[in-house]
């Protein structure tokens, strides 16, 4: 799962000083997340906000 950086749930936290995942999971979901039972994130949202405006 390398597209985190797109992602519209991967954001800055400054208490961490780090980039985390700001998807709320339940505790199976992210059991499965650690445990790599997907190859691709299924939450996975596309960040670019100005990505229709270029295909205008």
């Amino acid at each position: 799962m390398d597209d985190c950086e797109t992602c519209a749930y991967y954001a800055y936290d400054e208490e961490w000083d780090c980039y985390v995942c700001e998807l709320n999971l339940d505790e199976d979901e992210y059991a499965r997340m650690v445990q790599g039972h997907y190859q691709h994130c299924p939450y996975y949202r596309d960040g670019d906000e100005y990505k229709i405006a270029r295909k205008q």
